[in-house]
């Protein structure tokens, strides 16, 4: 069992930076995927970007590709994700999942192959 909490979420103006944090418990080793999905209410979950190993292999949405940067302190078991420029339509729950193999996947940014999430923080961008 894998436990993660998100941190680092808020308000920023357009154009603004935030980082989020996902620490994680238990069950987790470094040869493992973390990734970071977002959700609006009424939409799907959509995969942002995730990270093998200690950067091993990373995956960007193309909504996000040059403006978030995922990383991952194995040491430490926690994943963050650097994010400029942001804009309103970045305005969303953002989650961390875990799992094993998911990100080393084609469909990598798929929500059902990760079996771990965290409960959220919220990104409002104005």
């Amino acid at each position: 069992q894998v436990q993660l909490v998100e941190s680092g979420g808020g308000s920023v103006q357009a154009g603004g930076s935030l980082r989020l944090s996902c620490a994680a418990s238990g069950y987790i080793t470094s040869g493992s995927c973390m990734g970071w999905f977002r959700q609006d209410p009424g939409k799907e979950r959509e995969g942002l970007a995730t990270i093998y190993a200690g950067g091993v292999a990373t995956h960007y949405a193309d909504s996000v590709k040059g403006r978030f940067t995922i990383s991952r302190d194995s040491a430490e078991n926690t994943a963050y994700l650097q994010m400029d420029r942001l804009q309103p339509e970045d305005t969303a729950m953002y989650y961390c999942a875990a799992d094993r193999l998911a990100c080393l996947r084609d469909n990598w940014a798929e929500p059902r192959g990760y079996n771990s999430w965290g409960q959220g923080t919220q990104v409002t961008v104005s």
